[in-house]
């Protein structure tokens, strides 16, 4: 498993610094934010559904 996390780990400074335009920044850093709003958004999603299945 910690072979795997290693090939996986990507240095986004060296991604940043080698861009060719601002536009591949942007998406940078989108690609970055993403998965951590879309964990957010699941767990919120469950937490709803979890109350929502309580108060019933």
């Amino acid at each position: 498993m910690k072979f795997i996390f290693l090939i996986q780990q990507i240095d986004v400074n060296e991604k940043i610094k080698n861009a060719p335009d601002s536009g591949y920044l942007i998406g940078v850093w989108i690609g970055n934010i993403l998965p951590f709003a879309i964990i957010v958004g699941a767990a919120y999603w469950m937490y709803y559904r979890a109350k929502k299945r309580q108060n019933e």
